[in-house]
């Protein structure tokens, strides 16, 4: 007979300290929300169980596992903590939400829960449904099995209406399959019809809260997603993820100090806890943040801290991601051409990270009138992209070609061919706007639409500038650089001319 415990809603406060965790965290004895995920394991279990279901909703992955493990310890029985385990290896959200290097562990765990009797209809629903993400990993593509995992995750909210982490995941399971293509976001706003009115009936639950935010994080829907980031990081402010992901709304809505404040507190948890990649993470979007307030020195301190860490595994593409980007984004922003042709290739790095040095060196290459120089860096690129082609990175590779058009497009302006050059950066921003960044970014490192705009004025055409400026910052409110080229492109009009958007 399954032993079913029904845990009445409640804080999920301080645990014993989390250990074998390596460098990868140093615990989390805090706040982390409010989970109540009816189970049948024993009840001596039930608070590191909703605990680790809690770390999970905030992407806290080794905490998280650290928790599931000791609940099967204590519960041999307790099926569903297996099933936790397993799902500390599924980062849906993530570039990339799989590792070969765990699927044989998330098999094994899923492997127990699955032989472990007692267990609720439910919850074999559960493990159920995460077996496929991990079946046939060799043979069947992830796109497919994320899809089967998704089907399954909507029969169980289907089936159990009234169960917030039924409905909860289900909605992480729409997010992790929104096609970056799809301009009218609509895994998006089915996520935000499961997850608004759980938030009303929930509003200490983590996930919730937090799946709210990255379902608005897009310039269509990230006013609805404000309140949500306002309350996220009081929500689960032990967990560094949560101090982090209100600047996601932040950064669209060119709220920076906001933005400051909240990467601020990640990278001080992130680096108290030992997390490199959310600390890296933090980083980046606090180094973004300075840039379009203008707080150059700022920035600049946090590039020279990148510095003084050693060691960084580049192959890592959330480290390697942010620790590329950081000193591209300070050359870049303060248009210091020479400073972003000398930007070093991260050695180990993926392709598509390696791709924005070279796009950087290219770019600062071709702005100080070394053609020759560029060509080659725009040849690289189209490397890369084949590269990425290659490995059915389908986005990366549309990205990289845009970095190289971007490229090809300040050479051909340079070489006097100014109708050529408009033309590519126009190609370049029309593409770039009909897909949607993913979570890892604040966004282009410099807008396709924000140089085409600056493209325009060094071609004394002042109006078709003010068009691209306007447009780019109805895409990504308050950069300073589109700001600014807007400033000075009214300027240059007659009076009277363009004063209103």
């Amino acid at each position: 007979m399954a032993r079913s415990f029904r845990v009445a809603l409640c804080l999920v406060a301080v645990l014993l300290p989390v250990s074998g965790l390596g460098s990868h965290s140093h615990g989390i004895s805090d706040r982390v929300g409010n989970v109540s995920f009816l189970n049948s394991c024993a009840p001596a279990v039930q608070q590191r169980f909703n605990r680790g279901v809690a770390l999970l909703h905030s992407f806290a992955y080794a905490p998280a596992l650290a928790e599931f493990q000791e609940a099967a310890q204590g519960d041999p029985h307790c099926a569903m903590a297996h099933w936790g385990a397993a799902m500390t290896y599924y980062h849906q959200l993530w570039d990339p939400p799989l590792s070969e290097a765990t699927i044989p562990l998330a098999q094994r765990e899923i492997e127990i829960a699955q032989s472990t009797a007692g267990s609720s209809t439910r919850e074999r629903q559960f493990i159920t449904a995460l077996a496929v993400v991990f079946q046939d990993a060799q043979t069947t593509s992830y796109t497919m099995r994320a899809q089967r995992y998704e089907t399954a995750m909507r029969e169980l909210a289907r089936k159990y209406p009234n169960d917030p982490e039924s409905q909860t995941f289900y909605a992480l399971a729409l997010l992790a399959n929104a096609d970056p293509a799809d301009k009218n976001h609509s895994r998006q706003k089915q996520a935000l019809a499961v997850l608004e009115p759980l938030y009303r009936k929930y509003p200490q639950h983590p996930g919730i809260a937090h799946y709210i935010i990255h379902a608005s994080d897009n310039a269509e829907l990230a006013s609805q997603g404000l309140p949500a980031a306002r309350a996220y990081a009081s929500i689960a402010p032990a967990a560094p993820h949560a101090l982090h992901m209100p600047s996601h709304i932040f950064t669209r809505l060119g709220l920076w100090d906001d933005s400051i404040a909240s990467n601020l507190a990640a990278r001080e948890a992130a680096h108290r806890q030992g997390d490199i990649g959310e600390e890296l993470h933090a980083m980046d979007y606090l180094v973004y943040a300075y840039l379009q307030a203008g707080r150059y020195d700022e920035a600049g301190t946090v590039i020279q801290q990148l510095g003084s860490m050693p060691g960084l595994d580049r192959g890592n593409f959330k480290v390697g991601y942010a620790a590329t980007a950081m000193p591209i984004r300070f050359a870049v922003e303060r248009e210091r051409w020479a400073d972003a042709a000398g930007i070093s290739l991260p050695q180990g790095a993926p392709p598509h990270v390696a791709a924005l040095a070279v796009w950087a060196r290219g770019l600062g290459l071709a702005r100080t009138g070394k053609l020759h120089e560029a060509q080659a860096e725009a040849e690289q690129l189209e490397h890369l992209q084949q590269e990425l082609a290659g490995l059915h990175a389908t986005y990366w590779s549309v990205q990289t070609e845009i970095l190289r058009n971007e490229v090809l497009a300040w050479i051909a302006e340079a070489d006097g061919d100014s109708h050529g050059a408009a033309a590519l950066l126009r190609a370049c921003a029309d593409q770039e706007d009909g897909v949607e960044k993913l979570p890892v970014t604040p966004g282009p490192v410099l807008p396709a639409r924000e140089q085409l705009g600056w493209l325009l004025l060094e071609q004394h055409e002042p109006a078709m500038a003010l068009k691209e400026f306007r447009s780019a910052i109805a895409n990504a409110p308050g950069r300073r650089g589109a700001v600014r080229g807007e400033s000075l492109a009214l300027q240059q009009l007659p009076p009277g001319h363009g004063r209103r958007r």
